[in-house]
């Protein structure tokens, strides 16, 4: 297994240090959190309204009724955990425009693959405040320019304290499902995830006892780390596990670094899931995996899932044609590619329900929370 670095603190020091924020303490009168039995996860926030990983695209996603927000995590030089989906960030902020930051330009190998950009591990999280981001795939999504360069990279901890915001005004308790982006990667240099991401969840009243929480990752040593310091300190009351699954041809970038052939399709056998199931209490897969090659009836996995004790939340659900099966596309012309066809990613929605996913992610969270509103209107036996 990995050697994950913990801090000069005691693990135990950290995750107990649990009333020193200076926020105000929340009434937790309410009833324990339950879970619904589909979730809506706003992937990104509600990236295909807003620039993903940024305040206002989790607050889009709040608003349009996500049971989870989802930040992917990185960190910066000087151990801060910031939002983006990768930590090469040339593609979806201006830093390329700003001259202040021209030398930082360099060329990294990223988990085997070779990347020329700017990257978070090379900038101080004040330096990053003078970063602002951009929409990732502007030619798919030409309504979210109009957003270039207004929203500043969110800190975790940013994050956290607009979820609390809202359960404060609103009462409801808005999920946190945290993903570690490269975790061998930024443990080899010295900046792992893991420590951090615990000790500032621990921080908060609200993630420590209100909001539910699932921490994922494509790799598998942090999440065993993770789970043994969840089990051990029990700080944070809601928090879960989840594996994610990336291509059944590939490896976790954690068992190439050891040598361990293990590949997702492996981890995706009757008896892959039981080990999985060791360790996390759900799976992220994609969603490649829930349905047969033909896309015409569902795989074993959900099943297979189930019958071991995990969650199944695939990924990613999105509403522009160019991301909908050929079937389910309301247009098939190049031209089309960034039109918004909602009755083919409302049939996509149905046939996952249908499958018996509990839950999945989604660039657009209330296009989602409709779709499983209305699946329980027409299956109200099966709620």
């Amino acid at each position: 297994m990995i050697k994950i670095t913990v801090f000069m603190t005691s693990i135990v020091a950290l995750l107990s240090a649990c009333n020193d924020n200076n926020d105000d303490d929340i009434n937790i009168s309410a009833p324990a959190y339950k879970e619904p039995k589909i979730i809506i996860v706003g992937h990104r926030g509600a990236s295909a309204l807003r620039p993903e990983h940024t305040l206002e695209s989790y607050q889009k996603a709040i608003d349009d009724g996500a049971d989870f927000i989802e930040p992917d995590l990185v960190s910066t030089k000087d151990g801060v955990l910031v939002a983006r989906h990768e930590n090469e960030i040339g593609s979806t902020t201006n830093v390329s425009t700003l001259t202040q930051f021209a030398d930082r330009k360099k060329t990294k190998i990223i988990d085997g693959t070779t990347l020329t950009g700017w990257f978070t591990e090379d900038f101080t999280v004040n330096e990053l405040n003078q970063i602002k981001a951009r929409e990732r795939i502007p030619e798919l999504r030409p309504e979210n320019v109009k957003y270039n360069d207004q929203f500043n990279i969110p800190t975790l901890e940013q994050i956290i304290e607009l979820a609390e915001k809202n359960y404060k005004k609103t009462g409801k308790s808005v999920g946190l499902y945290i993903e570690t982006k490269h975790s061998t990667y930024f443990q080899k240099a010295n900046l792992s995830l893991e420590d951090p991401l615990l000790k500032t969840l621990s921080k908060y009243q609200y993630s420590r006892e209100i909001a539910p929480i699932y921490l994922q990752s494509f790799e598998v040593s942090n999440l065993k780390y993770m789970k043994d310091q969840l089990a051990l300190h029990k700080s944070l009351k809601y928090a879960k596990i989840i594996q994610l699954y990336d291509d059944k041809k590939v490896s976790p970038a954690d068992f190439t670094a050891q040598g361990i052939k293990t590949t997702y399709g492996d981890m995706a056998t009757v008896k892959g899931l039981k080990d999985v199931a060791q360790y996390a209490n759900g799976v992220g897969p994609s969603k490649s995996y829930i349905f047969n090659e033909t896309y015409t009836a569902p795989s074993s996995f959900v099943a297979d899932a189930h019958t071991v004790g995990l969650k199944v939340h695939p990924y990613t659900f999105r509403p522009e044609n160019n991301f909908l099966a050929a079937n389910l596309k309301c247009s098939t012309a190049e031209s089309d590619k960034a039109k918004r066809c909602e009755t083919g990613a409302n049939k996509e929605y149905d046939m996952y329900f249908k499958a018996g996913v509990d839950g999945l992610f989604t660039d657009d969270p209330g296009l989602g929370r409709k779709a499983v509103d209305a699946y329980w209107r027409t299956n109200p036996s099966t709620k």
